[in-house]
């Protein structure tokens, strides 16, 4: 049986730059500090099955709700979600709590965040793990020669619009985001009271404005200009029957690593972290502690 954080937790809010975020903070105070990083559409809770598994191992988890989402500040304008922004998020939570360096976890837009993170500040991130989360970097010229991607990718275009994605997403207590969260899952991933619990986070002020505008700031993505790969051990976990991203951009982004790896998990889909709970607990903390790295 899979044990769920619960998602009542008191939080602690934590500055980090020019935001303040709503964080679950676990685990021994001195211990390795451990982030994770929720995609589209979740939030802190998003690593319900893996907080106590982590903490249990002696790691400081420190989960956010990143920057829009939930109860952590939501900054108007989509300038204030670019990636280079949401990467100072990171590091700014690691000074918060007096780290110099930490260990980054990202699955779905907290993957991407990993990714950035890691190429931008590589000297604070001592290891990366992105669950279903491709680099930015490859993101682009992956879809340009795959119009399979593409395809898979066109709900972006449409996020793009001002106030209709807004109204079409909030309407029927938000029926449209749970029914994606369900057809795109295994059966009973997201059921009823754990979707209930979705939706408060939806019906925040602004929250759901300030997710949507991490997909308006991909436009202005900096460019990634490092021809150096990245140096930290960084591993890939992959469910096999993601619906929204092809395995194909997570050996594109394998090549810009100097030390990675990937554990593909054959039936999972895109919450693979959910899904397959324990695997990917004890994928994490290996690897975490040092373990299942490439030579």
């Amino acid at each position: 049986m899979r044990q769920a954080f619960d998602p009542h937790a008191p939080g602690v809010s934590l500055k980090a730059g020019d935001v303040t975020l709503h964080c679950v903070d676990a685990g021994p105070k001195d211990g390795p500090l451990v982030i994770l990083l929720h995609g589209f559409p979740e939030f802190w809770w998003a690593w319900r099955y893996q907080i106590e598994a982590l903490s249990g191992a002696g790691f400081r988890v420190l989960v956010p709700d990143q920057r829009g989402y939930n109860l952590s500040d939501k900054p108007k304008g989509r300038r204030a979600y670019d990636l280079d922004t949401l990467a100072r998020d990171v590091v700014g939570l690691c000074d918060a709590l007096g780290y110099g360096t930490c260990s980054l976890v990202g699955h779905d837009w907290g993957g991407l965040v990993a990714w950035w993170a890691a190429s931008r500040h590589p000297g604070r991130i001592d290891r990366m793990a992105a669950i279903n989360a491709p680099h930015p970097a490859v993101a682009g010229p992956y879809m340009r020669r795959h119009p399979g991607q593409m395809l898979r990718s066109s709900y972006i275009g449409f996020f793009q619009l001002p106030s209709v994605p807004e109204a079409l997403l909030s309407s029927g207590a938000f029926r449209r985001l749970k029914r994606a969260l369900r057809r795109t899952s295994r059966a009973s991933t997201f059921p009823e009271e754990d979707l209930a619990e979705y939706e408060k986070a939806w019906s925040q002020p602004g929250a759901l404005t300030g997710m949507l505008n991490w997909y308006r700031a991909l436009p202005l993505r900096p460019p990634h200009r490092s021809s150096e790969k990245l140096p930290m051990p960084v591993l890939a976990i992959w469910g096999m029957q993601d619906r929204f991203l092809e395995f194909g951009l997570c050996e594109e982004s394998l090549k810009l690593c100097a030390r990675g790896r990937v554990l593909p998990v054959a039936q999972a889909t895109h919450w693979v972290h959910l899904e397959e709970a324990r695997l990917v607990n004890e994928a994490l903390t290996d690897f975490l502690k040092g373990g299942i790295s490439p030579p």
